[in-house]
């Protein structure tokens, strides 16, 4: 398995987040809802990112199965408007990426950073999450390891 450096997503999370004043918090999950990464600005309120990931997530995936069925293209970005502040998401490669702002935020910029950093996104997501897909080869194969780890999950 081919894997970038995990800690890449928080430096690129931490661009968008610094973009933006009004930009609380970001969070870039899969498709499922599995939180990749986060990174908050300091807050007085106890949140649980994992779920307010996988519901953006849901909620970006249904409008974009929406979207399909309507034959009006491809989905770009989906806002949440609430009296004291906005979600946003928008795909990245095999993710979604999901930022949390106050209500007063800039939109433009927010989907400009967006855009411009869920390219990046997508790239080391895709190589995070790629698959190698060589054999190992005659001489990485050690009969005598394979055989010990074999003995090792039998005593479990």
């Amino acid at each position: 398995m081919n894997m970038s450096d995990p800690k890449v997503f928080d430096k690129i999370l931490t661009e968008i987040i610094r973009q933006e004043k009004g930009i609380k918090k970001v969070i870039l999950v899969d498709k499922t809802g599995l939180t990749i990464a986060n990174v908050s600005k300091l807050s007085y309120y106890p949140v649980d990112v994992d779920s307010i990931g996988a519901i953006a997530s849901a909620v970006f995936c249904a409008s974009e199965e929406q979207g399909n069925n309507l034959q009006i293209g491809q989905l770009e970005i989906v806002t949440s408007e609430f009296s004291e502040g906005k979600i946003f998401a928008s795909a990245c490669g095999k993710g979604v990426l999901c930022v949390v702002s106050e209500a007063d935020v800039n939109i433009g910029m927010v989907r400009l950073v967006m855009k411009k950093q869920g390219k990046k996104l997508a790239d080391e997501l895709d190589e995070f999450l790629s698959v190698d897909t060589t054999s190992p080869t005659k001489d990485e194969l050690d009969e005598e390891d394979l055989k010990s780890a074999l003995a090792e999950l039998e005593r479990v």
